[in-house]
């Protein structure tokens, strides 16, 4: 009778390490990937909605260029004595504070 009883035990026992081995899993997962993307969207949006005139920026293609002119869902480069324009989801925070950081280190 013994033995049968330990079956048992160890036989339930084996789901509820499995449960908290998923919800483990789980928590991993969000914390090193849900969650950073997260707020690498959030500080991207709050980048694109505090963009002004004037302000120079990167592009996600590179190229450099201060803002000249912005509308709805397009935003005017002057990029020498050019006019381009890019949609304002080519503005790209992380090129932008990357470059600039690397230009005040030099």
């Amino acid at each position: 009778m013994e033995f049968s009883t330990l079956l048992l035990q160890a036989a339930s026992g084996g789901g509820m390490v499995q449960l908290v081995f998923f919800g483990a899993m789980l928590l991993i997962f969000w914390l090193f990937l849900i969650r950073p993307q997260a707020k690498r969207q959030r500080e991207q949006g709050e980048f694109m909605k505090n963009l002004a005139k004037g302000d120079d920026v990167v592009t996600a293609s590179g190229i450099i260029g201060k803002i000249n002119k912005i509308e709805d869902k397009t935003i005017v480069l002057e990029v020498g004595k050019v006019f381009i324009p890019f949609t304002r989801s080519a503005i790209s925070k992380e090129m932008t504070d990357a470059f600039f950081n690397e230009a005040t280190k030099n």
